[in-house]
């Protein structure tokens, strides 16, 4: 059996990588709003310099 805590650390380190990247500025749109879950989510892309904001 696997822990989350794995899993845990990894959406934490996305959340702060993609806050520091100015990724939850405006998020009251759907584009931003995915734009944040994608950074969240590929945050190693981020640290390579990925642009993941989306426009729509």
């Amino acid at each position: 059996m696997r822990s989350p805590l794995g899993g845990i650390i990894y959406v934490i380190i996305g959340v702060i990588v993609a806050s520091n990247r100015g990724y939850f500025v405006d998020i009251a749109t759907i584009p931003h709003l995915l734009s944040a879950v994608l950074a969240i989510a590929l945050w190693p892309l981020l640290l390579l310099g990925v642009n993941l904001h989306l426009a729509f």
